[in-house]
């Protein structure tokens, strides 16, 4: 396993981004609560700059109303799809229920074998 105290920010937001898993929800807030460093915006900029090659699943990232956060219809379709096609539903307002399709984060070997403090993270 790859220690992430030393990447740079985006690098430590991809990698907590990478272990949602299909079918589940993160936010914004969240990740950057998990990494510990920069806020919601930050995690935003940072998806903003990912790459197809990247293999970070982006779509999986969502604001704390349970809904998709880009601006313009294709980026909304797309992300939107995506999501359908791991069977996550949306509601008639075009939210997510956070309750049953929010991840609840890494597990604390993850984050210890990663860098993280799982003792931070879980208090939050």
């Amino acid at each position: 396993m790859t220690h992430l105290s030393g990447s740079s920010l985006y690098e430590r937001i991809y990698a907590v981004i990478r272990q949602i898993p299909a079918g589940q929800v993160s936010t914004y807030g969240q990740i950057a609560r998990i990494v510990g460093q920069g806020d919601a915006r930050t995690v935003g900029y940072a998806l903003a700059a990912v790459t197809e090659a990247s293999g970070v699943p982006w779509q999986r990232v969502i604001n704390s109303q349970g809904q998709i956060s880009l601006r313009g219809a294709e980026g909304y379709s797309e992300q939107r799809t995506l999501l359908e096609a791991e069977g996550i539903q949306f509601d008639a307002q075009g939210r997510v229920d956070l309750k049953r399709f929010g991840w609840s984060g890494p597990g604390s070997e993850w984050l210890e074998a990663h860098g993280y403090d799982p003792l931070w993270f879980m208090k939050k």
